[in-house]
């Protein structure tokens, strides 16, 4: 199994502009779910706050996915930014839900 994307020059095959442009497009549109994603933790931010503490264990796995997921991006060769952005608001938002959990 190959673990980055790393490939030699000798050894690189030419991409087409469609599968290009398709996967510029497939990026986007997983960014943006994975936000909406992350994003909804904010109901269960405002429980915590109204006294109505939620279970840790969903944003504490979550965060550390996120935070994984964005680690790998980051380390790549190459970095991979969509992996990078789709992450990181599970990152701050997991974070958050978490920390309300407990300061309520």
């Amino acid at each position: 199994m190959k673990i980055d994307n790393y490939v030699p020059k000798n050894q690189r095959r030419e991409v087409s502009d469609k599968r290009i442009r398709n996967l510029k497009i497939m990026s986007k549109v997983a960014i943006f779910t994975s936000s909406l994603m992350y994003i909804a933790y904010i109901p269960e931010i405002m429980q915590n706050f109204s006294g109505n503490p939620v279970s840790p264990i969903q944003p504490f796995v979550a965060t550390i996915n996120a935070t994984l997921w964005t680690l790998y991006g980051w380390f790549k060769t190459y970095k991979d930014w969509p992996l990078i952005i789709s992450n990181v608001p599970g990152v701050i938002f997991g974070l958050i839900t978490l920390v309300t959990v407990f300061i309520h």
